[in-house]
């Protein structure tokens, strides 16, 4: 529990990492069928990161 008073941290990286689990949580609990690899990191937006990177990089 928080103390009161507003002292509670957000940390948006552990923050981001609960969503993107939360999606790989309900992809996986609506597939027939193991995700492929590819699948994951369609979820997880592996490809729409490392654009970004090579955008920042370049």
């Amino acid at each position: 529990m928080a103390p009161v008073g507003g002292t509670a941290v957000q940390d948006h990286v552990a923050l981001a990492e609960i969503e993107l689990c939360g999606e790989l949580i309900i992809a996986a609990s609506a597939a027939r069928e193991r995700l492929s690899l590819e699948s994951i990191d369609e979820v997880l937006r592996v490809a729409e990161e490392r654009e970004r990177a090579t955008r920042a990089a370049g």
